[in-house]
């Protein structure tokens, strides 16, 4: 009776190119193809550049433990195939789903190999599922990392967006927040209202909540260390759009804002801006 492994190792590197083509059949007939994805002929590239890398990995080292040094190749493969897939659309199932796959037409050639041998049949398709179960469960935890560092970086851009830093006139930046301000947003909201301050060399900094929905203990306490953030960098600041509701609100939670100045209308935070900077407007905007 062959040592477990042995045969495993014998088709991969025997019987490659009948197994690739098997493989790349399972994979064009399951249920969780994406061709809108990915073109037959990219499928059959990774899969025998995987298969390549699996054969180098058992031949130099354990078949089970791949977090040992003779399978980083194919790990790394394997997180390069999972964030590319999380990128393009890919759900878990059918990115996990490429290793799986493989599963089949490995029983299928070890049937052949082992059919007489119960014992021997039994003991390398159980070291064979371990090993594919290993390959896919790491594909599938890296493809779902690779997905949340996408989302995370989307959420960041967009909030990026949301927060513009506008140049209302020399010296004179606002920034108009809509939405809710939480802490990750807050730090978002300092860092684009620094640089641009460090870029303009601006002395006001207007930052209108007209859109922010609700001002709690929170929300204040990150617009304190806003107008904080942008005195240490030589600006002062000026809030605006503070709504009846909005006063009544800072008032009953006891938040102080007295050393910061505050207008209902962005506006009317502009008109004070103006003055302290001691701006002129052009004749056709002043009339």
């Amino acid at each position: 009776m062959p040592a477990p492994g042995q045969t495993l190792r014998k088709i991969l590197a025997q019987s490659q190119k009948e197994l690739l083509n098997e493989w790349v059949q399972a994979q064009l007939a399951a249920v969780t193809l994406r061709g809108d994805l990915m073109k037959e002929n990219e499928l059959r590239e990774q899969s025998r550049e995987f298969l390549v890398l699996i054969q180098g990995a058992t031949d130099a080292g354990s078949l089970t433990q791949i977090e040992g040094p003779h399978w980083t190749q194919a790990r790394d493969f394997l997180a390069r195939i999972s964030r590319s897939r999380a990128q393009q659309g890919f759900s878990p199932t059918e990115t996990a789903t490429f290793v799986f796959s493989l599963k089949q037409p490995l029983f299928t050639r070890l049937h052949a190999e082992l059919g007489q041998d119960a014992r021997g049949l039994a003991d390398e398709v159980w070291l064979t599922t371990e090993l594919v179960d290993r390959l896919g469960l790491f594909t599938a935890e890296t493809f779902v990392r690779s997905r949340e560092e996408v989302i995370q970086r989307q959420q960041r851009e967009m909030m990026e967006l949301s927060t513009p830093v506008v140049q209302l006139w020399d010296n004179i930046l606002a920034l108009p927040l809509i939405g809710t301000l939480d802490s990750e947003r807050t730090q978002v909201v300092m860092e684009s209202l620094l640089q641009k301050i460090v870029e303009t060399g601006a002395l006001i900094s207007i930052i209108d909540i007209t859109g922010v929905p609700t001002v709690d203990t929170l929300v204040a306490q990150h617009l304190l260390k806003t107008v904080a953030a942008a005195r240490l960098m030589g600006a002062d600041c000026i809030i605006s759009g503070i709504r009846p509701q909005i006063a009544q609100t800072i008032v009953h939670l006891g938040v102080n804002l007295s050393e910061v100045t505050t207008k209902a209308s962005l506006a009317d935070a502009f008109s004070v801006a103006l003055k302290r900077t001691q701006a002129k407007l052009p004749q056709q905007l002043s009339t």
